[in-house]
């Protein structure tokens, strides 16, 4: 099973295949330089603490990204 740093990741990267997103763009969305973007999309940064997971795990809860009403 893919730890939630992964899932989180992958649902970006899907959303922004839907989308014709790339990179650049997304770092012109964003504000956040190029480079690093896709750090966060690739794992090398910006991951979600363990200390989260434990907490999500302990409470039965996971981290859901979901469309926001009336956005694609």
């Amino acid at each position: 099973m893919k730890g939630m740093n992964e899932q989180v990741r992958q649902v970006v990267r899907e959303r922004m295949k839907e989308q014709g997103i790339t990179h650049e763009r997304l770092a012109e969305l964003t504000g956040i330089q190029r480079p690093n973007v896709t750090r966060l999309l690739t794992g090398q940064s910006g991951t979600i603490p363990d200390n989260w997971q434990k907490v999500l795990d302990a409470l039965g809860l996971k981290l859901v990204a979901q469309s926001r009403e009336g956005q694609p």
